[in-house]
């Protein structure tokens, strides 16, 4: 298989894994955004959100309640974002899903993203386009 994250699983490319069990693969982001920035990758090839089986997700959401707490404290840092890009409009450079877990400090000058109120009457709008798509 020629992605990047499978063959860091299978042992075949080096990381640096924190954790791991049966179900996901834990490790530090090569390029961090601050020291403890992590990984938490299922073992299962899913590329993304819109693929991936809820059983799987869960089990990486479950790996990153208990990483998260751990890895703030490790590094000590102010606070924890929890990411995951799905897509390359979205910026996911990998096209298997992980989540980051990025330990926060309050002067780290890592920026979110620029929000913008809706239009009038827009809000509706989309929140009933969303609904007919779920029904």
């Amino acid at each position: 298989m020629d992605c990047l994250f499978c063959n860091i699983i299978a042992k075949k490319f080096p990381a640096v894994f924190v954790y791991e069990d049966e179900k996901v693969a834990v490790f530090l982001d090569i390029n961090p955004t601050n020291p403890g920035h992590t990984l938490v990758v299922p073992k299962a090839h899913f590329e993304n959100i819109f693929d991936v089986t809820e059983e799987t997700f869960c089990d990486v959401a479950a790996a990153t309640k208990r990483l998260a707490p751990a890895i703030r404290a490790a590094v000590g840092a102010d606070g924890i974002n929890l990411m995951v890009n799905n897509g390359r409009a979205a910026g996911q450079l990998i096209p298997h899903i992980h989540l980051h877990i990025v330990p926060r400090l309050m002067a780290d000058g890592f920026r979110h993203w620029k929000g913008a109120p809706y239009k009038n009457g827009e809000i509706e709008q989309v929140a009933e386009k969303i609904r007919a798509v779920l029904a």
